[in-house]
C-alpha cells in the first residue's frame, strides 16, 4: 500500500461505476431536464429514499431548487445515447427531451418522465438537502416504483 494524491486513487476506484439519470423540470415548470449522475446512493429503507449530488454551477441545480421532485432512473444498455446526451449537453439552451428518442410516460407524482427502457425508475420528492462544497445532496424520498422488463443496467464505464 502506498500513499498517492487523491487524483489518482479517484482513477483506480471509478471504474466500473453505476450511473443513473436524474429527471426534473425548470424554475417555470414547463421544460424537462435530464443529469446523468455519478453520485448517488440509497439513504434509507423505510421510508425508501435517494440521495443525488448536483454541482452548484449545474443547470439541473437550480431546476432542483425550485421544483422540488426529480426521478431517477437507472438506464438500461439501451439507454447509451441518451445518458451521453444527458451528461453533456446543458439544459439551459435546450430541451433535452427533443434530442433523444426514448419512449416515456408522465409519472404520478409530479408529470415527470418515467422511461421505458429503463431497468428502474423511482418518483421522489425531495425531503432534505445539504451542502457538501460545490455540490448539494439532494434526498428524495421515494413515492412510486417502475422496473422495466428484460433490461441490463448500463454502467458508466459503457459510455
Amino acid at each position: 500500500m502506498k500513499r498517492v494524491d487523491f487524483e489518482i486513487a479517484k482513477k483506480i476506484i471509478k471504474n466500473p461505476s453505476k450511473i443513473a439519470i436524474a429527471v426534473t423540470k425548470d424554475e417555470n415548470e414547463k421544460k424537462i431536464n435530464l443529469i446523468t449522475l455519478e453520485w448517488f446512493m440509497r439513504t434509507s429503507i423505510n421510508p425508501p429514499m435517494f440521495a443525488i449530488s448536483v454541482g452548484h454551477r449545474r443547470y439541473s441545480y437550480s431546476c432542483l431548487q425550485k421544483f422540488r421532485y426529480f426521478n431517477l432512473c437507472f438506464p438500461s444498455v439501451e439507454m447509451k445515447q441518451t445518458a451521453l446526451i444527458a451528461g453533456t449537453t446543458s439544459g439551459r439552451n435546450v430541451n433535452k427531451l427533443d434530442l433523444i428518442s426514448e419512449s416515456f410516460f408522465s409519472g404520478k407524482l409530479a408529470k415527470l418522465p418515467v422511461f421505458e427502457n429503463a431497468v428502474a425508475n423511482f418518483e421522489c420528492e425531495i425531503f432534505s438537502q445539504i451542502r457538501s462544497g460545490d455540490h448539494t445532496i439532494f434526498i428524495g424520498k421515494v413515492k412510486y416504483s417502475w422496473i422495466g422488463e428484460n433490461q441490463n443496467l448500463l454502467l458508466g464505464t459503457e459510455l
